[in-house]
């Protein structure tokens, strides 16, 4: 036999399975609610609209020969266009050649990992962060340390180098709803974020995939809106930003994108090529056909669906949490973070909750780059209608009542 373990390159052992993936394998049990999986509920996807499109496309014999030919690296060109008018809405004008198309804002994230991280290089991360850029970039065996913000208070000299090959090498934040807190940056704090990159001279990824899923508020300009009106346009910024349709539309389809200067597209054309050619042309095209003539429609739906869960879990949580439990309000997104008592695990407290409560969440220590964080703990009320996230809530609440109570004579016993 094979020992496989020793034939792989070094970066592999920094390759691990995702706790949330594991998670989502409970959805399979019918009498567990679950909270774990950030995923959008599939009774919102745009069946009849996807089927259309496929059926139009593969009904031409031109438009179907090219969705199932090998294309351009860079993506379906119509798609780009719409995407060029779509980012203006934001405040973003670009071209084309500003855009490329990727298999979702996964192998966004991939791709600019490879692109920008070598080994021992340090990336700046919010804390906590999302749990797939750790995982695209771990295996381009960066150091981790944290993005200056609102959540603690570092400073750019606290890294002491202005930059370059010595200091960090690239940040990475989501402004909007960002997994897995819910919370989002506000206009002053993207500003002082971007103060930050100019004074470390650092390359900013900003990962928009919840941009569109406001439920209150006003919406607050994008980093690399901001960066463009300053600088005189995408070109001349720091940002590069990741957007996908997987929130809005469907996931399955993998359709996501990256707008930013062209000397960095043209180099990420040439990781795609190299990578896997091209992302699905007959994705794209029935990705451009449905956003082109539902997307709106279609997030008006989630909104309305997505801000009821997100309301009955937060007026469960004010009901059924004990003292001492606390949690982030959000405006939008999918998640609501938890953080309990000090002196708990969520890790020990999932394998309770799973056994007695039949309720499921994901950990808060996988969001850490230094597996921290053991008292917190992520909810999606995505998939959870307003009545089974009550119930839910309900169950782990009683379970962290009686927890509470187990632990204070024994605290108590150990202060006397």
């Amino acid at each position: 036999m094979v020992d496989w373990d020793d034939h792989y390159a070094g970066r592999v052992s920094r390759m691990a399975g995702s706790e949330i993936r594991e998670l989502l394998k409970l959805l399979d049990q019918p009498d567990i609610i679950s909270f774990a999986g950030g995923i959008p509920d599939p009774t919102l996807f745009p069946l009849n609209e996807i089927a259309a499109a496929h059926a139009a496309i593969l009904a031409d014999p031109a438009r179907g020969g090219a969705a199932l030919q090998y294309s351009v690296s860079e993506g379906y060109l119509p798609l780009r266009e719409w995407l060029v008018d779509y980012m203006a809405t934001l405040g973003v004008p670009c071209t084309p050649d500003n855009i490329v198309i990727t298999n979702g804002s996964q192998q966004a994230l991939d791709f600019l990992g490879k692109l920008f991280i070598g080994p021992g290089d340090k990336v700046l991360v919010s804390r906590p962060t999302y749990l797939g850029a750790l995982q695209a970039f771990n295996p381009y065996e960066p150091t981790y340390d944290v993005l200056p913000g609102p959540d603690n208070n570092r400073t750019v000299e606290s890294f002491g180098v202005a930059g370059g090959a010595s200091g960090p090498r690239l940040g990475y934040v989501m402004p909007e709803f960002r997994n897995p807190t819910g919370t989002s940056l506000t206009l002053a704090e993207r500003h002082e974020l971007l103060a930050v990159a100019d004074a470390l001279d650092l390359p900013l990824i900003e990962d928009s995939a919840y941009e569109k899923l406001r439920y209150d508020g006003e919406a607050v300009p994008s980093l690399l809106a901001l960066e463009a009106a300053r600088t005189g346009g995408v070109d001349h910024g720091r940002v590069i930003y990741c957007g996908t349709f997987s929130k809005t539309i469907v996931p399955a389809l993998r359709v996501g994108w990256i707008v930013g200067p062209r000397s960095v597209i043209r180099k990420l054309v040439l990781t795609k090529q190299a990578s896997d050619l091209h992302s699905s042309t007959l994705n794209q095209m029935v990705m451009h056909e449905v956003a082109s003539r539902t997307l709106m429609a279609q997030v008006g739906n989630i909104r309305a669906s997505y801000k009821a869960r997100r309301d009955a879990m937060l007026s469960a949580l004010e009901r059924y949490m004990p003292d001492g439990v606390t949690w982030t309000r959000p405006e939008g997104g999918m998640f609501i973070w938890v953080t309990l008592p000090d002196g708990f695990d969520s890790g020990v407290l999932l394998r309770q909750a799973i056994t007695e409560a039949r309720v499921a969440f994901v950990p808060g220590r996988a969001f850490f780059a230094d597996g921290s964080g053991q008292n917190t703990l992520r909810l999606s009320f995505s998939l959870a209608a307003p009545d089974k996230g009550t119930e839910g809530i309900r169950r782990l609440g009683t379970l962290l009542c009686r927890l509470i109570e187990e632990v204070q004579p024994v605290a108590a016993a150990a202060r006397a």
